[in-house]
């Protein structure tokens, strides 16, 4: 099989890769992620600088259509309704894949991972914010625009923490790597990322363990909500905060205590990603093959 390429479009940087016929990671290269109005212009660029001829997939956190149109983004600022896709396609005339980043994950895992060989899975990842992807029937699901696995916005708290949303009580808000920090003090108390408090956690401090505790509850209580619904085999656990094999093993702990009728039915496995910080472009570039 040709090889293909993956781009995973973050806020601030993107990756690439060109991924072989058995999924190796055979060139990478990476850019700073440009303004909106250059935004397909430096991805094209970034395509060109792998040196490959086949086909192109691109990761985007967001709303993306299933004709490759990003409605919306989080983490790109002046982004709607540009078509990523059709962009792409006129500057490098190849053929082009355009999905949501989660989406991408979860293909890396699904075909590579720690979700080989699932018929129903989840990607959860938890960064900044929360996304998700569904892989349902031995199928990846999209919905039918193109939007599903936002579980980041579901409530899970009637009146509670406002979200950059608009709303109020988002998952994301009480699960996300973000959450995790601001539970442990945040910057007051010398922590920049999830993995800080994760690492206090580990050496023993009992406090942070006390907060990871508590973190890891809203994690389960967010994915009981996803298997009440889909009855997955497996979560996998992703992100700068949840592919820690510790998280997983907090969150599978005290699922149960969340789950509809635990007692009478085999409890979905909650496992770490293990793709890393390419699964999204090697998951776009997988998703590319068609």
């Amino acid at each position: 099989m040709t090889e293909t390429v993956g781009v995973d479009v973050g806020g601030t940087k993107m990756l690439g890769v060109v991924v072989s016929g058995d999924g190796s990671v055979l060139r990478t290269a990476r850019r700073p992620t440009p303004s909106a109005g250059a935004l397909v212009a430096g991805i094209a660029a970034l395509v060109a600088e792998l040196s490959s001829d086949g086909p192109v997939g691109v990761g985007v956190a967001g709303m993306v259509t299933h004709e490759g149109v990003l409605r919306s983004s989080p983490n790109l600022p002046g982004v709607a309704d540009l078509d990523v896709r059709g962009g792409l396609e006129s500057l490098t005339g190849g053929r082009v894949v355009v999905d949501n980043d989660a989406t991408c994950g979860l293909a890396a895992e699904w075909m590579l991972g720690s979700a080989v060989g699932a018929r129903d899975a989840w990607l959860v990842t938890l960064g900044t914010g929360i996304g998700g992807g569904l892989v349902s029937g031995g199928a990846i699901q999209r919905g039918g625009q193109g939007f599903a696995g936002e579980i980041g916005h579901m409530v899970v708290q009637r009146g509670g923490t406002a979200c950059p949303c608009g709303r109020l009580g988002c998952w994301e808000r009480y699960a996300s790597g973000t959450a995790l920090v601001r539970l442990a003090g945040g910057a007051s108390r010398g922590f920049a990322h999830g993995g800080d408090v994760l690492d206090g956690a580990r050496s023993g401090d009992a406090t942070l363990r006390a907060v990871v505790d508590e973190w890891s509850g809203w994690i389960a209580l967010g994915v009981s909500n996803l298997a009440n619904a889909t009855d997955p085999d497996v979560v996998v656990l992703g992100g700068g905060a949840g592919s820690d094999p510790m998280v997983a093993t907090a969150v599978a702990s005290v699922l149960g205590d969340h789950l509809y009728a635990p007692s009478h039915r085999r409890l979905p496995r909650v496992v770490a990603a293990r793709c890393g910080e390419r699964a999204g472009a090697i998951g776009a570039a997988l998703l590319a093959r068609g």
